[in-house]
């Protein structure tokens, strides 16, 4: 996928009064900041940031151009009005090419399980992993095939087949997916595989 861009021009007005009136503009003010970069105000076009929001997660490495120049950020908040959800601010971080870098990196299943077809409920409790990596190497979103995974078996963080330079940072024992039988269904496999032994 082509990398996003988001247009931004410098935001030299402050306050509530300035402020409120570059929104009823139909801009947003945000900011940019990070390791090695000094923090600037900007404000965006909000018809056109909120259609790039809803491609974007925390691992997005989007490219920003502020009035011609260009860095490459990750957006690391982006706040709304509490009562009417509109977006209100919206702060993104730089970052540097060649340094190794943090951020939470969405996690998907794909497949049916095996244990499901046979009616167990599958649990899906991780959504999310932290990883550390360059910035080239960072992935958008990982993909765990679920496909093999039986009744009462669990795949684990530590068992995602990670991409060449990105490691896993957190507990490895968290689960991304379980298959459970409910205890009637459990009792029923049990009374099942112990009648023939009683025969």
């Amino acid at each position: 996928m082509d990398q996003l861009v988001v247009s931004a021009r410098k935001r030299d007005v402050v306050g509530k009064g300035p402020v409120a009136r570059l929104r009823r503009e139909g801009r947003v003010p945000a900011v940019v900041y990070g390791r090695g970069t000094e923090s600037i105000s900007l404000d965006l076009d909000e018809v056109s940031f909120l259609k790039t929001l809803k491609k974007v997660s925390e691992s997005t490495i989007l490219k920003l151009d502020i009035d011609g120049k260009s860095l490459e950020v990750f957006v690391k908040q982006a706040k709304r009005n509490i009562i009417d959800g509109k977006l209100i601010h919206v702060d993104f971080y730089a970052i540097e090419r060649g340094k190794l870098l943090r951020a939470h990196v969405p996690v998907h299943v794909s497949g049916s399980p095996v244990g499901v077809r046979e009616g167990g409920i599958l649990e899906t409790p991780l959504h999310e992993i932290e990883v550390e990596c360059l910035p080239k190497d960072l992935p958008e979103q990982i993909t765990v095939d679920i496909s093999a995974l039986k009744g009462n078996e669990s795949i684990h963080a530590r068992d995602i087949p990670l991409p060449s330079g990105v490691k896993l940072l957190g507990s490895g024992d968290q689960v991304v997916a379980v298959v459970k039988f409910s205890r009637s269904e459990a009792a029923a496999v049990d009374s099942e595989e112990a009648a023939p032994a009683a025969e």
